[in-house]
């Protein structure tokens, strides 16, 4: 097992760290972007006032709407000349949410992934096969260089192409496969349906993150290519991949680098900080960023923290696994639910495969939800492709009621034949609005 000193620290010394590298970071974004700086006038103060962890909550919050309105550069910190990479983010204004990196970031950011991989279980001279999409999306380029810095043997096989996939996995022999769960899970079914048992495979461990994913989803990746599952964290506005990881032995909550991030738990609503334990809206300070340091940035992601020692040895603050979006969390006649909780008790129907939507769509000032859930090959056989069959539809029955009974929703269910929800090479799609398009008659 590596271990890096910094992640068995004692809870003083990390929060003497944590202190002066934010008193830094804030005197930094005070002299050097204006909109941070325009900020702290605002609120009437300068970074000389932050005098202990605690004066944190006085600093502004950073939204994602503060980003694209500085679109390109506005936020950044240093000088073009000192820049060595940008990458962004897609977002549904038409302008993506740009990031930048001097050297110095990126070999930080290598330095915290290399943490990550290890803590997964990766090991210097092993093969690591990177299924995450390279380019301006974080994922990819994040968990190569964290590789090649740990001194695996990186595979940059990116996504598609699922044949070429299959064959590297059975050639290269890695011991670790990274990707979005959903993808992977697409890759073993692949492998099924050429007849192929995706656990005898090499692959001993699964780095699996950019959307949230539950623990019956863990439970089938885990089953299907017999390895161990483990939850990857970051977004590009904090850095990208790696401000969070699992380790293999306990797997009960991503292990934060905060000795590079600041953690906060908030009401979404009130704003206000949250304790320990409670659940809420993640908030992240950077605390060693050079081009773009971020203050108090709301990531939209809800989980809780909770401080201790891991059986692992390390001390670092974890986080929950993530529940779900603040924008994605469904209200369905007055009641919360997030798509990860449906897939939760959906993934304990045997006749269901792991993947579904969820259709939002309207007719006239109504709000109708629709459920479309994926038969199993076996559960559909015989059936005659009739999807009316009275087998298909007690199914339909059984998992409304469950959807009632666990997550206290009731909503329209449909089931599809295998392999017609759509795969998707990145991020799942698991919310469709429709509810934009010709209202329903």
């Amino acid at each position: 097992m590596i271990l890096h000193e910094v992640e068995t620290a004692g809870r003083s010394q990390m929060e003497r760290l944590q202190l002066e590298r934010l008193q830094h970071v804030a005197s930094v974004v005070y002299e050097k972007v204006p909109f941070y700086r325009e900020q702290f006038e605002r609120r009437g103060i300068k970074p000389e006032d932050i005098k202990s962890l605690s004066d944190l909550k006085m600093l502004p919050l950073t939204i994602k709407k503060d980003l694209r309105d500085h679109y390109p550069f506005g936020l950044f910190a240093v000088e073009r000349e000192e820049m060595v990479r940008v990458h962004a983010s897609s977002g549904t204004s038409g302008k993506p949410t740009v990031v930048g990196y001097t050297q110095n970031d990126i070999d930080m950011w290598g330095g915290i992934v290399a943490r990550a991989i290890a803590m997964a279980g990766g090991k210097p001279g092993d093969v690591l096969h990177n299924a995450y999409g390279y380019g301006l999306f974080t994922g990819g380029l994040g968990l190569h260089y964290g590789s090649e810095k740990l001194g695996m043997i990186t595979v940059p096989v990116s996504g598609g192409n699922m044949s070429r996939q299959i064959t590297l996995l059975e050639d290269f022999k890695p011991s670790i496969i990274c990707g979005t769960p959903s993808y992977v899970l697409n890759l073993a079914e692949s492998m099924e349906a050429q007849g192929k048992d995706p656990a005898s495979l090499s692959v001993k461990y699964g780095i699996f993150g950019a959307e949230p994913w539950s623990d019956s989803m863990r439970k089938t990746l885990e089953r299907k290519m017999d390895i161990k599952a483990c939850d990857i964290y970051g977004l590009s506005e904090v850095i990208g991949p790696g401000v969070a990881m699992e380790c293999h032995e306990a797997r009960d909550g991503l292990h934060i680098a905060e000795d590079h991030f600041l953690v906060e738990v908030i009401n979404p609503d009130t704003l206000e900080t949250l304790p320990e334990g409670e659940v809420g809206e993640l908030v992240f300070t950077s605390l060693t960023k050079e081009a773009f340091p971020i203050i108090r940035y709301r990531t939209g992601d809800i989980a809780s923290i909770q401080h201790g020692t891991c059986s692992c040895g390390r001390t670092t603050v974890k986080m929950s696994r993530v529940k779900g979006r603040v924008d994605d969390m469904l209200i369905i006649r007055g009641v919360n639910v997030f798509p990860s909780e449906m897939e939760h008790f959906l993934l304990q129907i045997n006749e269901l495969a792991p993947h579904y939507q969820v259709h939002l769509k309207k007719k006239g000032a109504l709000d109708l939800v629709e459920l479309q859930v994926e038969v199993t090959d076996e559960c559909f056989s015989g059936v005659s492709n009739d999807l009316h069959h009275d087998r298909l539809n007690e199914l339909e029955r059984k998992v409304k009621s469950l959807m009632k009974d666990r997550c206290y929703v009731s909503m329209d269910v449909k089931v599809r034949a295998p392999r017609e929800i759509p795969r998707s090479e990145g991020k799942a799609i698991r919310i469709v609005d429709l509810r934009g398009e010709a209202m329903l008659q």
